[in-house]
């Protein structure tokens, strides 16, 4: 009789499955044109951060970069966006004399055999109404790898009198390990901290210019 029962029980699960699926996330309303967004530089910034021996997170930047995002607020799932970075344009604080070059060199970036750093996205998930999973091919160093990000949308307008273009604005973080695309030097032995972590942390601000504001005059 248990078995009979049991055996109903999983029959109208299996049929009324809809029951229990989770409620479809609606996107932010959100008053900006569907299209395509360019990247404001002025307004964006690329950072990284690495463990350096454990006691502290060494934060460096790229000063060149460059993103297209297609994007309708409707159905933000649909967005694709490609991004490029000039590895070459690696800044940091206070570099010693010689250390840009051997960042950029054979042992970790190796600009000149790898002049180009790429993302371009495969899948955009809601994960509430202005937060969404990003996940992408990541180029790197020769080698491509899944680079997931986890985005905030921070808002945005369809135009200003004083600013004529839409434009929104996005903050993201994602991580990766730098031994999974082939720079591995300095990275500690298990168990220890000394040395330069596999671990990075990429850090993402920016904001986007779209179509122009109808019947809007560029001051």
């Amino acid at each position: 009789m248990k078995s009979l029962k049991t055996a109903c029980l999983l029959a109208a699960l299996a049929a009324a499955p809809s029951a229990f699926a989770a409620e479809p996330i609606a996107p932010l309303a959100v008053d900006v044109p569907a299209g395509a967004y360019k990247l404001d530089k002025p307004h964006a910034s690329l950072t990284f951060r690495v463990s350096h021996l454990g006691f502290s997170n060494y934060t460096a930047r790229f000063g060149t970069f460059d993103a297209d995002l297609q994007l309708d607020p409707k159905a933000p799932e649909l967005a694709s966006l490609t991004a490029k970075v000039d590895p070459n344009s690696l800044e940091v604080e206070n570099p010693p004399a010689g250390f840009l070059d051997e960042l950029r060199g054979p042992q970790f970036l190796d600009t000149a055999k790898y002049p180009e750093i790429t993302f371009k996205s495969t899948m955009v998930e809601l994960t509430s109404p202005n937060t969404a999973r990003v996940t992408g091919d990541f180029t790197l160093h020769g080698a491509t790898k899944p680079l997931v990000l986890e985005a905030t949308f921070n808002g945005g307008y369809a135009g200003h009198p004083m600013d004529p273009a839409a434009r929104i604005g996005f903050s993201a973080h994602g991580q990766i390990k730098r031994s999974d695309y082939g720079i591995s030097l300095g990275i500690p032995e298990p168990g220890t901290t000394m040395g330069v972590g596999d671990a990075v942390d990429i850090i993402i601000e920016a904001e986007f210019n779209g179509p122009p504001l109808k019947d809007a005059t560029p001051h």
